[in-house]
């Protein structure tokens, strides 16, 4: 079984880039705006925030560190949450690319895809009518002819990367032969226990968000990983809070923010990440769960702490 756990993790998905392009006028895109939401997730209930960075005229997803820099020493100094720097980025950009956020600014923790997938977002078509940016139509299509590479070498080369940083990885897997490969890095040691595997439900290309997929994910971690993980979801749009939910009944952790999903039930936008961060506390709290703070996920996870990054 999973490693025993007391209480839950609430990550939240701050912008993104690879799930969401900026189809709503409430995800964040400037520095200023992404800290303000990363603040006000965590005042929310939110332990860890995940982060990606945009380039504030376009709303473009971007890699430069120097866009980084401008909100998470901001972050930090106003908030005790542990942040979690992506190294999945956008489309078309390459490994070095992808690397450069982790690599430097050294996060307690920071996200890594375990495969090469075909990721479907040209469904979103028939449901947007319009875009704030030009980009955001032909990104979209453009889906539909997209491989979102993470070969087996792709992955080493992060995890050798960023062994001196002594970052936790978010180990995220979008189906089950995911979880295997994590288990091919844990027996070569380049994976270092206790992982934080995050399950990904619902988007075209990965597996589904059936309650059976949830089950199947579940029981395939255990069976593989033991008592040396902590489980974690994230269900795509609507699935988002069902997902999680059901997670959580299963003693699982849970990611929710706008990365993942715009809406905040049907038919309506989100105004913010820290409204999908209040939702789940609710339905946790309803459930008689404890939600864990940052220093709490921190013991958990076994992270080198905020004092050590490069931030």
């Amino acid at each position: 079984m999973a490693a025993k756990q007391t209480k839950v993790i609430i990550t939240c998905a701050i912008t993104g880039s690879i799930h969401t392009p900026s189809m709503s006028p409430h995800l964040p895109i400037t520095p200023r705006q992404i800290a303000t939401e990363a603040i006000a997730a965590a005042e929310a209930g939110a332990a860890i925030v995940h982060l990606h960075a945009r380039q504030p005229e376009t709303g473009r997803p971007s890699q430069d560190p120097e866009l980084f820099r401008q909100f998470l020493p901001q972050i930090k100094a106003a908030s005790p949450v542990v942040i979690n720097l992506t190294t999945g980025g956008g489309a078309g950009m390459t490994l070095e690319e992808r690397l450069q956020p982790a690599l430097l600014l050294k996060p307690e923790v920071a996200s890594l895809n375990m495969g090469s997938m075909n990721l479907g977002l040209f469904p979103m078509l028939d449901r947007q009518r319009s875009y704030k940016h030009a980009w955001e139509e032909p990104f979209l299509a453009g889906s539909e002819d997209f491989v979102f590479r993470n070969t087996f070498r792709d992955i080493r080369t992060i995890l050798e990367a960023c062994a001196d940083n002594q970052s936790r990885f978010e180990i995220e897997c979008y189906d089950i032969g995911h979880l295997y490969t994590a288990a091919h890095f844990l027996d070569r040691g380049i994976l270092k226990p206790p992982l934080l595997i995050q399950s990904v439900f619902g988007l075209l290309g990965g597996i589904g968000p059936h309650p059976e997929d949830v089950l199947q994910m579940r029981r395939t971690a255990d069976r593989l990983f033991g008592d040396a993980y902590y489980w974690s979801v994230l269900g795509a749009g609507r699935n988002q809070m069902p997902i999680a939910t059901l997670a959580a009944t299963m003693g699982g952790n849970v990611r929710v923010g706008l990365e993942d999903s715009l809406w905040d039930g049907p038919g309506r936008l989100a105004h913010s990440n820290a409204d999908q961060v209040r939702r789940i506390v609710t339905i946790l709290t309803a459930l008689g769960l404890d939600i864990a703070t940052p220093d709490e996920a921190r013991v958990m996870l076994e992270l080198k702490g905020r004092d050590a990054v490069a931030f």
